[in-house]
């Protein structure tokens, strides 16, 4: 085990690992134990008591944070020429389609997200294999398999997150940065906890959202009181 830093002695005496906090509770504490000197990514991650092997168990959705992510999202758009013009007002950083099918095949990934039409889709799927492992595999689900290119590329630079279950049953999601407010995190995490009670499956026997937890890049994990979450929502 390696040796403890004086911040992390320091934050360790801030809170209480063991107990369960409100949200609004633990977006307010996240600035007393982010003690990085950059501005750190806040991470949220949910346990939910489903089988992912199970088709009508795969939890995936998408939520338009109310504050966005705080991140510049860099956005390809593979589409034919009549759709270029329209990505590249919305605010597409990269427009096109043979070219970039083709550096992506030589390895090239530094975008976001990819978004783009239905009609060239044959084309986008022969890039799965290396799409796929790096979570940029357009998907209708996700809104980013349409026509309505414009839109798409406004609703992603505007704070839209794609998020899915892993095998294990969770889902780890990045909603905000250390710099935002307490009320913003809040908000940004309510949404996306009320997103993910909503893909419930209805076949579903036990407890759905069996935990969760917020943090920023480096801090501990604190515990969020879910049962006080569902029952506020719920009122």
């Amino acid at each position: 085990m390696g040796r403890i830093t004086k911040n992390q002695k320091a934050v360790a005496q801030k809170y209480d690992s063991s107990k369960l906090y409100t949200l609004a509770e633990a977006c307010e504490m996240l600035k007393d134990i982010t003690y990085t000197k950059f501005d750190s990514t806040v991470e949220i991650t949910t346990n939910l008591g489903v089988d992912p092997r199970k088709a009508n168990q795969m939890i995936r959705g998408v939520v338009t944070l109310p504050h966005g992510t705080g991140k510049v999202v860099r956005v390809l758009v593979l589409c034919t020429p009549d759709k270029e013009n329209e990505a590249k007002e919305a605010g597409a950083d990269y427009v096109g389609l043979d070219e970039y099918v083709e550096k992506i095949k030589a390895g090239w990934t530094d975008v976001d997200v990819i978004i783009c039409t239905p009609s060239v889709m044959a084309k986008v799927g022969a890039l799965g294999r290396i799409l796929g492992p790096r979570g940029l595999m357009p998907n209708p689900k996700t809104g980013t398999v349409t026509m309505e290119v414009g839109n798409a590329v406004k609703d992603v630079k505007a704070g839209k997150i794609d998020f899915k279950v892993d095998k294990t049953g969770i889902i780890h999601t990045g909603i905000g940065k250390a710099s935002f407010t307490p009320q913003q995190i809040c908000e940004n995490a309510t949404a996306f906890l009320n997103e993910v009670l909503k893909l419930k499956p209805q076949t579903l026997k036990g407890t759905y959202m069996k935990g969760a937890t917020i943090c920023t890049t480096m801090s501990p994990a604190l515990k969020i009181d879910v049962k006080a979450f569902i029952s506020g929502s719920a009122e």
